[in-house]
């Protein structure tokens, strides 16, 4: 049976040129303003008329809701809710989580969905080791998980779980476009206002870097991803 775990994570381009654009916003980013430079610059690239962008940035505190999100799961509108586009379910964004939206043309690597979101959990996986924190993928839920034994354990004596990374995804014309969610130190409480990626079950929580007692910054962050994502995806550049 062909898992996520026996895909090859490696999507490095064909032709590497100048590499990847690699960009930081120094300020919080509104979500629609985000959005619309997605959608812009994955049209672009589709064209040929820009080339590949990762794009780091923190955004104001707000609920994304992916294509599959159900109303129930929105359980206290505290803060602004959007309608993404993108793949999964609803999420949180908010200060203190690095979101990184990845705007690569698959046609120039391996036009494969399902080898490009086993890429992205490898990058994330690869940059919570250079933390010593083992992530782990789950064949029935998308992003993320690390282990929690200092946690009750859940129904069966499973071991409790916390979510530490998000990945949600829209491709078009082979562009993707949307990304991941890392938590570096959000508020945590922030996600009890909705039920993250449609996983209502006290087994499976929400954690970040500094919950699990690291103290790592958000530059400390940008590079271990950066540092991440070249092997898999290729070279990077900053403008």
């Amino acid at each position: 049976m062909l898992t996520r775990d026996s895909l090859t994570p490696a999507m490095l381009p064909e032709a590497d040129g100048t590499g990847i654009e690699w960009r930081i916003s120094e300020t919080y980013v509104p979500y629609p303003e985000a959005l619309a430079l997605m959608e812009e610059r994955a049209a672009a690239i589709a064209e040929g008329t820009a080339g590949e962008l990762v794009w780091l940035v923190e955004h104001p505190p707000l609920y994304t809701a992916g294509t599959s999100a159900h109303d129930s799961d929105l359980l206290d509108q505290r803060f602004p809710v959007y309608r993404a586009g993108r793949g999964g379910q609803f999420t949180y964004h908010g200060p203190g989580q690095r979101v990184v939206y990845v705007m690569l043309d698959l046609k120039r690597r391996v036009p494969d969905l399902r080898a490009y979101v086993a890429a992205l959990e490898a990058w994330i996986i690869d940059t919570l080791a250079s933390f010593n924190i083992k992530g782990e993928r789950r064949e029935d839920r998308v992003g993320v998980w690390v282990a929690r034994p200092d946690k009750p354990s859940g129904l069966g004596g499973e071991m409790a779980e916390d979510k530490i990374a998000a990945i949600g995804i829209r491709v078009r014309r082979w562009v993707t476009f949307h990304g991941i969610a890392l938590n570096v130190e959000p508020d945590l409480s922030h996600f009890s206002g909705i039920v993250p990626c449609g996983i209502a079950s006290a087994h499976y929580g929400v954690t970040s870097l500094v919950d699990l007692g690291l103290p790592v910054s958000m530059d400390d962050a940008d590079l271990a991803l950066r540092q991440a994502f070249e092997p898999i995806f290729g070279k990077t550049y900053l403008p």
